[in-house]
């Protein structure tokens, strides 16, 4: 089977096919001639990715799958979850991002964190929709090289390195998007 990602990140794609193996065959928007950035305006992830997937399904009649992500703080109820792409301002970077996070962090305590992923998929005109949650911690400073986002001061509970210093191997057996992918590949596999 094919699908459509609804992404122009590569690391997003190199994590989603990876995750996906033989099951399944998942390319990008570039393979549909889709140059445009799909705009995430809804307030949730839920409907963030739905937005993603309708337009592309829309647009190009292919299923395909969209997701969200979102980092959620503890000690700054919830922040940034829907915005962390761009918590910093719109044409932030990771590096922009983390050290904001940093900052409002300084002095806490409660470093609680989780990273939850919505994927909405859309297969033969059909909606599905799959989540994935990893509970951590946010470390004060950054370790590792690895990932992308806020993978370097991310540590999975369980754990004593972040998603940054796991090999994509690793990372992907227990990340959010490594879980709500595996609930959709599961899901295909029973069709």
């Amino acid at each position: 089977m094919e699908l459509i990602f609804a992404t122009h990140n590569r690391h997003k794609l190199q994590e989603a096919a990876a995750i996906a193996g033989a099951s399944c065959v998942v390319f990008g928007l570039d393979h549909v001639g889709c140059s445009e950035e799909i705009e995430e305006t809804g307030e949730t992830l839920q409907a963030n990715a739905r937005i993603k997937a309708e337009y592309v399904f829309q647009k190009y009649q292919v299923n395909c799958f969209a997701d969200d992500t979102g980092l959620e703080v503890e000690a700054l109820g919830g922040r940034p979850g829907v915005y962390s792409a761009r918590y910093a301002g719109e044409h932030c970077s990771f590096q922009d991002n983390i050290r904001k996070l940093l900052v409002e962090l300084d002095g806490a305590t409660n470093r609680k964190a989780c990273f939850k992923t919505v994927i909405h998929l859309i297969l033969n005109g059909q909606h599905y929709e799959f989540e994935g949650r990893v509970d951590g911690i946010i470390l004060p400073e950054q370790h590792g090289t690895e990932g992308f986002g806020y993978d370097p001061v991310f540590m999975p509970d369980g754990f004593n390195v972040t998603f940054a210093e796991m090999s994509e191997y690793d990372k992907n057996a227990i990340s959010h998007r490594g879980r709500a992918m595996r609930k959709m590949i599961n899901f295909l596999q029973t069709l």
